[in-house]
């Protein structure tokens, strides 16, 4: 069996700007993404601390050091520059797995600053 477990997490994410002219996605700073082992095209969930909106869309690399957190598309219309989200990545395991999983979180401040980590 299959199951679907959190495999990382980018928690307190500012939201730097919001681009509904764009095509689609969120772009993450890509040193973030490597962090939580976040790969590009990857679909995500988004859950906005501010609003109580939650979406999924797929994860596209940001410049590097950037603190980048951009909302593009139809993403931007369900927050705003400021807004606080939480990104989760899921993956499946097969059962074996579950009992050694941690999944990969980091915990945000400042500018997009890494002030708490787990399971790195």
């Amino acid at each position: 069996m299959q199951i679907h477990l959190l495999k990382g997490k980018i928690h307190r994410a500012l939201v730097t700007d919001a681009n509904v002219d764009y095509e689609g996605s969120l772009a993450i700073d890509h040193d973030l993404m490597d962090k939580v082992r976040l790969l590009p095209y990857e679909r995500v969930v988004c859950s906005n601390m501010a609003n109580g909106n939650r979406f999924e869309t797929y994860a596209i690399p940001g410049k590097r050091g950037s603190g980048d957190i951009i909302l593009n598309g139809a993403a931007a219309h369900l927050g705003q520059a400021d807004d606080r989200l939480t990104i989760m990545v899921f993956g499946l395991l097969d059962e074996k797995s579950v009992s050694s999983h941690k999944p990969r979180i980091i915990i945000l401040g400042e500018k997009n600053a890494i002030i708490g980590e787990r399971n790195l």
